[in-house]
């Protein structure tokens, strides 16, 4: 046998065993270190995959997670041993989710086109039954709620940005809103110059209400006022990597957030998971297969992250920690 030949024979091996191997579709990328939120090399686990259009997650008190379909209309549970059932049938097509300590489910419905049925902010018991809290302001119907987070006076901050915005045409001078329901159901319209106010939440004291606008590249801050009010509105950060948007530039992408014990913030971008110092300071990205939709804390110690992705849920084990004493 030739000296040629055998040095092939190595080659030919190891050609077979690779072909051999099955295909990895969009495997995880590899982590980089966050100081105190994600040590490096961590890995994000694909919990499900086989959803059409996945948002909403929030932890359930002790251990466990809802999250919506938004195409499917359900909300589905997660439970201690990640078994995902359907909890609801014809959500309206919730998008996000808050739920309260007496054990309310908040939901932020966008409405359906067909059959027509108009956007609301509702409440679901334990029993399923839905309460609706506000569908309209002013005698005007809402566009399409899309995320929400609740005070601990019992208020309701939430987004309205309306209709996704067609990938092919410019939002031109289109707004959406920003809204507070006061615990005695009376509603402030905090804000309607975000082309797409999108997710929304808290910080751990409530002085300080952040929204990020999915077509632009920042994060604003408000000071809030006792009564729900708000003032001061600021750029808080720029997020990093944005994506090309042809008909109109670059837009972050930015959707749902979430919060942890050290008033970090997590957003849902297009690059991945951002995560944010309560400086407004960039401190890094958790990188995703999919593209983040939105996220929540959850386990035990609420060191887990749940990611709901277009088409698959994820989750990832952290450093850092949720919020101890709410649910998002």
């Amino acid at each position: 046998m030739s000296r040629t030949v055998l040095r092939l024979i190595p080659l030919l091996l190891a050609a077979v065993v690779c072909s051999a191997q099955p295909a990895v579709e969009n495997p995880p990328p590899k982590q980089g270190r966050i100081h105190g939120v994600l040590a490096a090399n961590s890995r994000v686990v694909k919990v499900k995959g086989g959803f059409r259009q996945l948002e909403g997650p929030v932890t359930i008190h002790g251990w466990g997670l809802y999250f919506n379909d938004i195409d499917q209309n359900r909300t589905y549970k997660v439970d201690q041993n990640e078994t995902i059932s359907v909890w609801r049938e014809n959500t309206n097509a919730a998008d996000g989710l808050f739920l309260m300590n007496d054990g309310r489910l908040l939901a932020a419905e966008r409405g359906n086109s067909d059959p027509p049925s108009p956007g609301r902010i509702v409440a679901v018991l334990r029993n399923r039954i839905v309460s609706v809290i506000a569908s309209q302001f002013h005698g005007k119907p809402f566009h399409g709620p899309n995320d929400l987070i609740a005070d601990s006076k019992g208020g309701i901050y939430f987004t309205d940005p309306g209709p996704a915005i067609p990938t092919n045409v410019a939002p031109a001078d289109r707004r959406g809103d920003v809204y507070y329901i006061r615990p005695n159901g009376d509603i402030l319209l905090l804000d309607d110059q975000m082309v797409y106010p999108n997710g929304i939440t808290l910080s751990l004291d409530e002085k300080t209400l952040f929204v990020d606008d999915t077509f632009g590249e920042y994060v604003y801050a408000f000071d809030v006022h006792p009564v729900g009010q708000v003032q001061n509105k600021r750029e808080f950060v720029k997020l990093q990597e944005p994506e090309q948007w042809p008909p109109w530039g670059l837009r972050s992408r930015a959707e749902g957030m979430a919060i942890d014990s050290k008033d970090r913030l997590y957003l849902a971008t297009a690059s991945g998971v951002q995560v944010i110092d309560p400086q407004g300071e960039y401190l890094g990205t958790i990188r995703v297969p999919e593209t983040v939709r939105n996220l929540a804390f959850s386990g035990t110690w609420r060191q887990i992250l749940y990611m709901t992705a277009s088409t698959s849920l994820y989750r990832i084990w952290l450093l850092s920690q949720g919020p101890a004493k709410r649910a998002k």
